[in-house]
């Protein structure tokens, strides 16, 4: 058996409805008891499962659910209140992949400033600027400032970076979806290329096609909670027979 990579054990976190709503000393004892907080919902509750080396995982459920959330606790973005959740590697997080980029500076700056902040050296971003530039298509518009870039532009820029780290885990969030057919095609075929390198694969999606193209297995959540974890096709036919 494979080394996991992402183990999850009985993780939950909580969010608040109402910013008005306040914590009293008493609550805040009450909360190391996991009891739920007036104006406060559990996102996820006694979510628990491991992936090993190499598995490509598919996330489906409705909206609101806690795809998301459950991304951005194996992306370390958030923390868990209960449960605890360990990852074992880098990620490459293509999630809200154009966060971070500077709307004033060019193109050129920020390509050398988000991939030094993912952790990239400036030899090898050196190295592999065009190599992105090529891939984004966007040799055009190297010195245009960020914020003069279409919705479109901004994500081939921002996944030609991402998709160069050399982190064994890729977390992906639809973040294709603004792409144009040709360019998302293209994004897809990398991240195959990456999966056929020994790459571990975290895919949340609505789109049917893309789960099964990519995953092999998949979670199931429902208001939080991990209702099945399976085999793609059998986690897919479960959430259409009951949402259909």
């Amino acid at each position: 058996m494979s080394e996991p990579v992402i183990v999850v054990d009985g993780a939950g976190i909580r969010f608040r409805r109402n910013r008005r709503a306040r914590r009293n000393f008493k609550d805040l004892f009450a909360g190391r008891h996991r009891r739920t907080l007036p104006g406060e919902f559990w996102a996820l509750r006694d979510v628990s499962f491991r992936v090993d080396a190499g598995e490509a995982i598919g996330v489906v459920g409705r909206n609101g659910q806690g795809k998301s959330t459950l991304l951005k606790l194996v992306a370390e973005v958030i923390l868990p209140d209960e449960g605890t959740v360990h990852v074992l590697g880098g990620v490459a997080p293509l999630i809200e992949i154009t966060g971070g980029f500077v709307d004033d500076l060019s193109v050129r700056d920020n390509v050398y400033l988000t991939a030094g902040l993912h952790g990239m050296t400036r030899r090898e971003i050196d190295e592999s600027f065009d190599e992105i530039i090529d891939f984004a298509e966007i040799g055009d518009f190297l010195d245009t400032p960020y914020k003069h870039l279409s919705s479109g532009m901004k994500v081939r820029i921002a996944f030609a970076v991402i998709s160069r780290l050399e982190e064994p885990i890729i977390l992906v969030d639809e973040v294709l979806a603004v792409g144009d057919k040709g360019f998302r095609e293209k994004c897809y075929r990398r991240i195959e290329e990456l999966l056929a390198g020994g790459r571990t694969l975290f895919f949340v999606s609505h789109n049917e096609r893309d789960l099964r193209r990519f995953c092999t297995r998949g979670l199931y959540l429902d208001k939080g909670s991990l209702v099945l974890d399976g085999p793609i096709d059998e986690v897919i036919e479960r959430y259409n027979a009951e949402y259909a």
